[in-house]
């Protein structure tokens, strides 16, 4: 249907995971990508993040719909970094109409044991690096003088406090009230700012030994999947375990369409009903 057609899409931890299939539904639908991805693993994250090869499959997946991919490995806590990224694509692309802030990882533990290294990690990886990204893109946007879609990707966690997840919590309410001053100050320029609102996606981030354990802390053993899988279900009012990573993808290309060109300052569930159990 090429409801993207003609734009540019720059995407936050898109080796993989959510990322990786934002990327490929934008570029389906007529987007040109910029794919950033620190590619590496980070102290204190307790399962494997992206690699390069990670990242080489989304380019592949990308050019596979005929579409163009800058491709970069970028870590979000380094803003002269996401400059150049920038600096590049626009010299290639011309313009970047679409940003999708989609970089995170889980820290857990509760609030007064974990370490003060694991709370300003996930701050500046999912709500400082969203800012820097903005920061980064948005005054081209505004000089191209073409509107552009925002959409920051938030959580279930965004919306309602989870507990062992504090820190991902306090990051993802955190764009919700930067996506609403942002949506404010960029509405003259019709560039509109959204977030999306997840329960828990089928990714890497939830398919671990890490957050399966927290999900059956009355098993002395990593659960199976069956088991992750009911226990999961029980966030959810609709009988699922989880949302899809193309569920949440769909969510971000109408945002970044025309279809939703008076929407701004949404905070779109894709929870399976879990916002209001």
């Amino acid at each position: 249907m090429n409801r993207v057609e003609g734009k540019v899409a720059l995407i936050t931890g898109a080796a993989r995971g959510q990322g990786r299939s934002h990327a490929k539904r934008l570029a389906e639908e007529g987007a040109d990508i910029v794919a950033l991805d620190i590619c590496a693993d980070i102290p204190g994250v307790e399962y494997p993040l992206a690699t390069p090869a990670d990242l080489e499959e989304t380019v592949r997946l990308v050019e596979a719909e005929d579409r163009r991919i800058l491709a970069r490995q970028v870590d979000v806590r380094d803003q002269a970094a996401i400059d150049q990224t920038v600096a590049e694509a626009l010299a290639e692309f011309g313009h970047i109409d679409v940003v999708c802030a989609n970089a995170g990882v889980a820290k857990l533990g509760r609030l007064w044991e974990i370490t003060e290294q694991d709370w300003d990690d996930s701050l500046e990886i999912m709500l400082k690096g969203a800012w820097r990204t903005v920061r980064a893109v948005v005054p081209s946007m505004i000089e191209a003088d073409r509107g552009g879609s925002i959409v920051l990707v938030s959580s279930l966690a965004g919306l309602k406090g989870l507990p062992n997840f504090g820190p991902y919590s306090a990051s993802k309410f955190g764009l919700v009230g930067m996506s609403q001053s942002l949506a404010a100050e960029l509405a003259e320029h019709r560039i509109r700012v959204n977030t999306v609102h997840p329960t828990n996606v089928d990714t890497g981030m939830i398919q671990n030994d890490l957050i399966k354990g927290v999900f059956r802390p009355d098993l002395d053993r990593i659960p199976t999947e069956a088991e992750f899988a009911e226990a999961s279900q029980t966030m959810n009012v609709m009988p699922i375990p989880w949302v899809d990573p193309i569920d949440v993808s769909n969510a971000v290309l109408w945002l970044a369409s025309e279809e939703s060109r008076y929407v701004t300052g949404l905070r779109l569930t894709i929870d399976a009903g879990a916002s209001f159990k």
